[in-house]
C-alpha cells in the first residue's frame, strides 16, 4: 500500500513539472495576449480603490470607471508630451556634449585598438567604426513599428481594464450562483479577497513609493541644473518597479550623466550620486516597508528568480509584473492543501506562512481552503 502511495506521489510531481513546463511554453508563445490581460488586471486592482470611493459619494459605478480610466488617460498624455519635449532637448543639446563624448570614445578607441579618424566627427567616426548604420537602421525601424504596437496595447488594455472593473462591483455575486457547494465557495471568496487586498496594496504602495522617489530625483536634478531632470525622474519613477536592481541601474545612468555633464566638477556629480542613492535606500529600505506595514512574505531568493524568469518570459514588462504575480501565487497555494508545501518554500519566515495556513483552518471562521 505504502509503495503505491509513493508511486502515485512521484506520478502526481512528475505531472505538476510538467504542467508547469507546459504552462511557461504557453506564456510565452502567447505573451502578445497574456501580457496586456495581466497589466489590465493589475492596472484594475490600482484603480478599485479609487472607483469604490466614487461610488460611495454617489456617482454610478459604470462612470466611476470611465472617470477613472479618463484620469489615467490625462496623466498619460501629460507625461507623453514630458517625455517627447525631453527628448527633442536631448537632440537639441547633442552638440553640448559631443566634444566630451569624442574625447571619451578616443580613449576607448587607443584601448582596444580600433581605427579613429581625428579629422572626422564623433559621429562619423562610430559609423564607419562600429557599423552604427545597420543599428541605426535597425533600431528605426523597431522604434517605428513599437510605437505603433504601443498605442495598439494601450488600447486594448485599456478596454480589458474598463470591462474588468465594470465586472469586479458583480463578483462576489457571480461566485455564490456559480458554486453552490459552501465549502469551495468560502475558499474561492477566500482567496479573492486576498488576492484582491495584498496586490492592491503591494501596487498602490509601490506606485506612491515610485511616484515620491522620481519627483525626488527631479527635483535633485533641477537643484542643480542639470540637463533633463524630468528624463532622469521618469527613469527612476519607472525602474523603481523592479525591486532592487530597477533602483541601482537609474542611480548609475543619472550618475554617469552627471559625471558627463559636470566634469570636472567633482561636487556636483558627488552630490547627484549621494542624493540619488540616499532617496533609493530611504524610500526603498525605510520608508516603504512602513507604509506596507509588512512585507509579502516572499523569499528573497524567490524575488530574485522571478525577476529572472519573468523577464525572460515577456521582457522588461515581465520583471515589472514579477513581483505581483508571485505574490497571488502564493496566495492561491496557501489556500490550496496539497499545494501549501509550495508556499512555504516560497515563504520568506516559515513561522509566517504556517500561521497564516492555520488562520485559514480556523472552523470559527467557517471558510476553509481547498482540499
Amino acid at each position: 500500500m505504502t509503495d503505491r502511495t509513493n508511486y502515485a506521489k512521484s506520478i502526481f510531481i512528475l505531472l505538476v513539472v510538467l504542467c508547469f513546463i507546459s504552462g511557461a511554453a504557453v506564456l510565452k508563445l502567447t505573451a502578445s495576449f497574456f501580457v496586456p490581460v495581466t497589466v489590465a488586471v493589475l492596472l484594475a486592482f490600482v484603480f478599485l480603490p479609487l472607483c469604490e470611493f466614487l461610488s460611495k459619494i454617489k456617482i454610478p459605478w459604470v462612470i466611476s470607471v470611465l472617470l477613472s480610466i479618463a484620469i489615467a488617460l490625462v496623466v498619460l498624455y501629460v507625461v507623453g508630451n514630458l517625455l517627447i519635449t525631453s527628448i527633442s532637448s536631448i537632440l537639441k543639446a547633442f552638440p553640448k556634449y559631443e566634444s566630451r563624448l569624442t574625447s571619451l570614445y578616443q580613449t576607448f578607441c587607443q584601448q582596444f585598438k580600433i581605427d579613429y579618424d581625428e579629422n572626422s566627427s564623433l559621429l562619423t567616426n562610430l559609423w564607419n567604426s562600429l557599423n552604427v548604420r545597420t543599428a541605426i537602421q535597425n533600431i528605426a525601424i523597431t522604434l517605428s513599428s513599437s510605437l505603433v504596437n504601443i498605442v495598439k496595447q494601450l488600447l486594448v488594455v485599456g478596454l480589458f481594464m474598463a470591462f474588468l472593473l465594470i465586472e469586479l462591483r458583480d463578483t462576489q455575486e457571480k461566485i455564490d450562483q456559480a458554486f453552490t457547494e459552501k465549502k469551495i465557495r468560502g475558499a474561492i471568496k477566500q482567496i479573492t479577497k486576498k488576492i484582491k487586498g495584498d496586490v492592491t496594496h503591494y501596487i498602490s504602495i509601490k506606485f506612491l513609493i515610485s511616484l515620491l522617489t522620481g519627483l525626488l530625483v527631479y527635483a535633485s536634478c533641477a537643484v542643480i541644473k542639470m540637463d533633463f531632470p524630468i528624463i532622469w525622474g521618469f527613469t527612476a519613477f519607472v525602474l523603481n518597479f523592479i525591486p532592487s536592481f530597477g533602483s541601482i541601474v537609474s542611480w548609475a545612468l543619472t550618475t554617469i550623466f552627471a559625471l558627463l555633464q559636470f566634469y570636472p566638477n567633482w561636487g556636483y556629480v558627488l552630490f547627484i550620486a549621494i542624493t540619488v542613492l540616499a532617496i533609493n535606500m530611504i524610500l526603498g529600505n525605510i520608508v516603504e516597508p512602513r507604509w506596507e506595514g509588512a512585507d509579502l512574505g516572499l523569499s528573497p531568493f524567490v524575488i530574485l528568480v522571478s525577476l529572472s524568469f519573468w523577464g525572460w518570459m515577456w521582457g522588461f514588462i515581465g520583471m515589472i509584473l514579477a513581483v505581483p504575480l508571485m505574490v497571488i501565487i502564493k496566495i492561491v497555494c496557501e489556500n490550496i492543501n496539497f499545494l501549501r508545501p509550495i508556499a512555504v518554500l516560497l515563504g520568506n519566515k516559515v513561522s509566517k506562512t504556517q500561521e497564516e495556513s492555520s488562520s485559514k483552518e480556523n472552523p470559527q471562521e467557517s471558510v476553509h481552503p481547498l482540499s
